[in-house]
């Protein structure tokens, strides 16, 4: 009975929310998220955690509370627009996207056949980035997407993703996601892979805002195998526009096996997430638990354990919801 009410909720919001006026809508999510927010749940004092990396041990309370708050509404916000992008005309999604780095670059890289992996934070609007860089000229692109449940939700998250451009491949359920990512990067392709949060168990640690954290290897263990060029992006809400950030290419270390390359990039994926987490905390929607210390070591290590030998940690790619 709850996975079908979930997915009838689901269903209820793609239907209905893009009809009823904008202005409406945007009021009634400021409110669950004021709601939510006051309630204190597992997820914002989560959120209240991983801010805490953010701003710095020496933050007050009240400016952790500001800025979940803040968090909040902006996570909001992005589910609002999940449900209303369909709608919106495609003008607005490219004339109102803020767009700072090397854009140029990363579609050039395409255009002269050049491969190009997209390693992204849990931050802004990224189906909104992925319609934007869609017709900014990239392309469809490829990316992965965890197996939700109920199956429905799965299923309407994954007509919405492919009606705007994508090409999806589920995390679990069916062949491994790398190779056919792969091939898509040598065929001069685009692949977007959020990597922030570790879904597996076999995530690579890195250091991030001073402590331990888990990130997804795979965007990096693309880039050694295929030579494509690793360009990670951050996202924010400007008011009623959205930005997005592609920043420099990292290049692929000169020493060291696959393994050692692959983890030294994504260390660099982090310290680039770092800057513009630091720059927009509150749209970074980190409601899970990424920093090691926060972690059950039990769990870890059973994860771990369960997967070791199964598959190099660095071609984990299971993407975000």
């Amino acid at each position: 009975m709850k996975a079908r009410l979930v997915g009838a909720a689901y269903a209820l919001g793609w239907s209905v929310l893009c009809r009823v006026p904008e202005a409406w809508a945007a009021a009634a999510f400021r409110l669950v998220a004021e709601i939510a927010w006051r309630r204190q749940g597992p997820g914002v004092r989560v959120l209240e955690g991983n801010l805490r990396r953010v701003l710095g041990a020496d933050a007050p309370g009240s400016q952790i509370r500001a800025v979940s708050r803040q968090s909040m509404r902006s996570y909001a916000r992005y589910w609002l627009e999940i449900f209303r992008l369909p709608v919106i005309p495609l003008d607005r999604l490219v004339g109102q996207t803020h767009e700072v780095g090397h854009v140029a670059e990363l579609l050039a890289n395409l255009s002269a056949g050049r491969g190009v992996v997209v390693p992204l934070p849990h931050m802004g609007n990224w189906d909104q980035a992925g319609a934007w860089v869609i017709r900014r000229g990239a392309g469809s692109f490829t990316t992965v997407m965890e197996r939700l449940e109920p199956a429905s939700v799965y299923e309407h998250f994954l007509t919405f993703r492919e009606g705007l451009g994508m090409e999806v491949l589920p995390a679990t359920g069916g062949p491994h996601p790398f190779g056919t990512l792969a091939q898509r990067l040598r065929a001069g392709k685009l692949v977007a892979l959020p990597c922030d949060r570790d879904v597996t168990g076999r995530g690579i640690e890195v250091d991030f805002f001073g402590e331990k954290a888990l990130m997804m290897g795979g965007p990096a263990a693309l880039a050694v195998q295929t030579g494509a060029a690793l360009m990670p992006a951050t996202l924010w809400y400007e008011d009623g526009r959205w930005g997005v950030h592609i920043h420099e290419e990292i290049p692929v270390p000169a020493d060291g096996d696959r393994r050692h390359k692959a983890a030294a990039m994504t260390q660099q994926i982090a310290r680039v997430f770092e800057q513009g987490i630091r720059e927009h905390p509150a749209d970074w929607h980190m409601l899970q638990k990424v920093f090691v210390a926060d972690l059950d070591s039990q769990r870890l290590e059973a994860a771990r354990a369960k997967v070791s030998g199964a598959e190099p940690a660095s071609e984990s790619v299971a993407g975000g919801p």
